[in-house]
């Protein structure tokens, strides 16, 4: 479950990355810029790019539409392992009564049950491998989905905000040595994520 709570987090970060990044190159060189509605100063001349960050982590918490996802999804993968689990002492008292026998047990007995066992475990595992490559591939489906509305509603969110650099910030991916908390756009995002998927529900 931390393995699974971990990939949805690094996919999310790389997602909102890349999808910040397809935003703004998309610019052409030529394009008018669009008008500014912050200062671009910080107390010299020189006009710099307006910068906002977004908490990673914020995001991961306060969306509903991620939050419950991500709790359906981990309660998929505790299934799995619980069946795994149950399987598995199936086929331990299976062994335990088959020793049960004693000395009547013959080694022809003996071979043939370990190799019927044996088979039985493959299949076990096999199905816990199955169901755990189709549960990573719909958490991947759903973060791709979660790029598609991110991307749609910043390109909503920065036409009026005008931002040319948006980075992003949370726990153990956290590469700004600081950051100007006036510049955190977190509240806005989930707010507008939460608007959005909500009207999308319906």
């Amino acid at each position: 479950m931390k393995n699974l709570s971990l990939v949805l987090n690094v996919v999310l970060l790389l997602a909102v990355g890349i999808l910040y990044y397809l935003h703004f190159s998309d610019k052409k060189p030529g394009a008018a810029k669009p008008a500014i509605t912050a200062p671009r100063t910080t107390g010299t001349e020189t006009d710099r790019p307006l910068i906002a960050y977004v908490e990673i982590d914020s995001l991961n918490d306060n969306i509903l539409y991620i939050k419950n996802k991500r709790k359906e999804l981990e309660g998929e993968q505790k299934k799995i392992e619980a069946d795994w689990d149950n399987s598995c002492r199936v086929l331990e008292n299976k062994k335990d009564n088959f020793l049960k026998k004693g000395n009547a047990i013959t080694q022809e007995m003996a071979q043939q049950f370990q190799g019927e066992l044996m088979q039985e475990k493959q299949q076990v595992d096999d199905r816990r491998q199955a169901l755990s490559q189709q549960l990573n591939e719909k958490s991947y489906k759903f973060m791709e989905e979660v790029q598609k509305k991110l991307k749609e509603f910043l390109g909503e969110y920065n036409s009026q905000k005008n931002f040319t650099y948006i980075f992003t910030t949370g726990a153990g991916f956290d590469y700004m040595v600081y950051k100007d908390s006036s510049l955190n756009i977190t509240a806005d995002v989930i707010a507008g994520m939460n608007e959005k998927m909500a009207t999308a529900a319906k």
